[in-house]
């Protein structure tokens, strides 16, 4: 291997490591401890739900995503809304498409309450551990509290300068915390080599059979080892799919050791209030406190993972237009994915900062845990089901059913966390989906209200006004959906209002299914003085409208709009006005110059 070639290898997998693995990579903190909080550690239950969680990382995590779902992607992009993408192209419109799109709408909600939990339970279960420092031991909830609060504040308040600078440092921690846990691990392990038998599926079996439905419930905390499992596909277009495939083996493998690890620790010490930090303060006291400073920092860092990823997807909601535009920022020049939403960043903050005064533990955040995981991996299981029968990787599809069986069994065991704190996972939820389905239809409802013009009956009138010669100097832009629908306000503008320039361009902006791409064509003459503009731009790409119109020689001198004023009695459309009132338009969304700006509003009944 070239030298250049091997710093690539490395450096991908580095990067990966801060990038994608935190989430999962910071599970060991408290899975073990919640699991044994409920079940026995005798001898067969601890290599039962050792068997369980290797089978689970096994299946979920490396099959699901590491092998099929990363097989599935556009330019390098990666999440629900690529497999809802990719299906789209597939199916006919009907019931099916409709059928994709909610089960789309509902995975990118359970990503969304899933970006509340795991910061707070990520950062409240690392600062727990300082009361096992001595000394603090007598250390209140109320202010380990205070503690996860004002590191989850400093977290978020540092997300406006992006992550492109703090970046280069997550993956060299991140490889240091799986180190950590690979040495604590084996270290363990020495001491009793017969704990990694657990592989063998058999001892999996074995405690799911003797133990009947309260075994079958076990699995909702089985699976927080594999929480973050998700993120190998959703964060694929950060850094492609081979650097993120070769960092999970490794991480993959730490993590196993380090489970095993705790599982030879706990036979002896079936006392600790965790596990993880019972065996590193068992094995080496004097490095306690720099491996709490350093999880702390893991968890810090799975944190940011899942605030880029709620921000990412976010952008591509807005961009398909599932969601509202908001106000968005670009914090990096060379990665297109780095971007920062305020309105999201700081409603983030507020409901982890709630989630955490409501459950001010660990130990009871994770009832609420799983629930939107399961979910999310058993809906990209149904989705790469519904690809794979219509490719011609038509032998995945056994594969593919197979594990969506396993999502599904975890799920409904999932089931009986809801009263104990799950609940939280659907209301949190539910918010972004109320939001997704009022925009969605009030959108439809809004554009068949306006009642646009055909080009034709346009084309006629504007042809007897534009031949009267009384033309304004200079060249005119209007915004549009296509240029052969013609809305209200331009309507207005033109025939009612005669506001014609020399030059007039109608402009459209079209969002592709494909992540990136953009390209432009202009129709020149659809009448005297009368041109169009289509952009054609994937859905994470980022416009420089001004810059593009320049480069195809268009410099206008004003810029029309339309805003629409909505009249209605119904409560869904009165939300519906209210968020769109709330939200940036479309042209401060694209941050076009102030100074050209004609907005025309429009009296819409609804």
């Amino acid at each position: 291997m070239k030298q250049n070639e091997a710093e690539s290898f490395w450096g991908g997998i580095i990067k990966a490591m801060g990038l994608v693995f935190g989430d999962i990579g910071t599970s060991p903190i408290y899975t073990l401890t919640v699991i044994f909080a409920l079940t026995k550690p005798t001898a067969d239950n601890v290599f039962g739900i050792l068997s369980l969680v290797f089978w689970t990382m096994t299946i979920l995590v490396t099959a699901e995503y590491a092998w099929l779902a990363m097989s599935l992607g556009r330019k390098g992009e990666g999440g629900t809304i690529v497999l809802k993408e990719i299906l789209a192209r597939m199916l006919k419109p009907g019931r099916k498409l409709a059928f994709v799109g909610f089960l789309s709408y509902v995975g990118v909600c359970l990503l969304l309450g899933d970006g509340v939990i795991t910061p707070a339970i990520s950062i409240l279960s690392a600062v727990e551990g300082m009361a096992l420092i001595p000394g603090l031991e007598h250390t209140s909830q109320n202010v380990l509290i205070l503690i996860a609060a004002i590191i989850a504040v400093g977290l978020f308040i540092a997300q406006f300068k992006g992550t492109d600078k703090v970046a280069a440092a997550f993956g060299p921690i991140m490889l240091v915390w799986f180190i950590s846990l690979t040495l604590s691990g084996l270290t363990s392990i020495a001491t009793m080599p017969s704990i990694v038998m657990s592989i063998s599926p058999h001892y999996a079996l074995n405690f799911m059979l003797h133990h009947g439905l309260a075994g079958f419930f076990v699995l909702s905390e089985v699976i927080l080892c594999a929480t973050g499992g998700e993120a190998l596909y959703a964060d694929m277009g950060h850094l492609g799919r081979k650097p993120i495939m070769r960092a999970w083996y490794f991480a993959f493998t730490a993590l196993i050791i380090n489970y095993f690890g705790q599982g030879a620790f706990l036979f002896k010490h079936p006392e600790a209030k965790n596990y993880l930090f019972g065996m590193i303060q068992h094995q080496a006291p004097i490095l306690y406190i720099p491996f709490l400073i350093l999880t702390i920092m893991a968890t810090i860092i799975a944190s940011q993972a899942m605030i880029s990823g709620v921000f990412s997807v976010v952008y591509q909601g807005i961009n398909t237009r599932i969601m509202p535009l908001l106000r968005v920022d670009y914090t990096s020049t060379r990665f297109k994915s780095q971007i920062y939403i305020g309105s999201i960043n700081w409603m983030l903050m507020t409901a982890v900062l709630f989630i955490m005064l409501v459950f001010r533990k660990s130990e009871n955040l994770a009832a609420a845990y799983g629930l939107a995981v399961t979910g999310t991996m058993t809906i990209t299981g149904i989705m790469m089901i519904m690809i794979f029968s219509r490719t011609t990787k038509k032998w995945k599809v056994p594969l593919a059913v197979g594990i969506t069986i396993v999502d599904l069994v975890f799920f409904i065991s999932c089931m009986n966390k809801i009263p104990h704190g799950g609940y939280w996972s659907i209301i949190l939820a539910s918010f972004p989906f109320a939001i997704i389905l009022v925009w969605t239809y009030g959108q439809r409802a809004l554009y068949r209200a306006l009642k646009p013009l055909d080009f034709e009956t346009f084309e006629l009138a504007y042809n007897q006004i534009y031949a009267k010669k009384k033309n304004i100097p200079g060249t005119g832009l209007f915004f549009v959906k296509e240029w052969n629908v013609i809305p209200p306000y331009l309507v207005h503008c033109v025939i009612r209002s005669n506001i014609i320039y020399e030059r007039n361009v109608l402009i459209s902006i079209v969002r592709t299914d494909e992540p990136y791409g953009l390209e432009t064509g202009i129709k020149e003459g659809l009448a005297s003085g009368l041109d169009a503009m289509e952009i054609r731009a994937g859905y994470m790409e980022i416009m420089d409208i001004e810059g593009i119109l320049k480069a195809n020689g268009v410099t206008e001198k004003v810029i029309f709009y339309g805003i629409e004023d909505i009249e209605t009695n119904n409560v869904i459309w009165k939300l519906f006005s209210a968020i769109k009132r709330q939200t940036p338009n479309f042209v401060q969304f694209n941050k076009l110059p102030a100074a050209k700006l004609q907005g025309v509003v429009t009296r819409v009944e609804m």
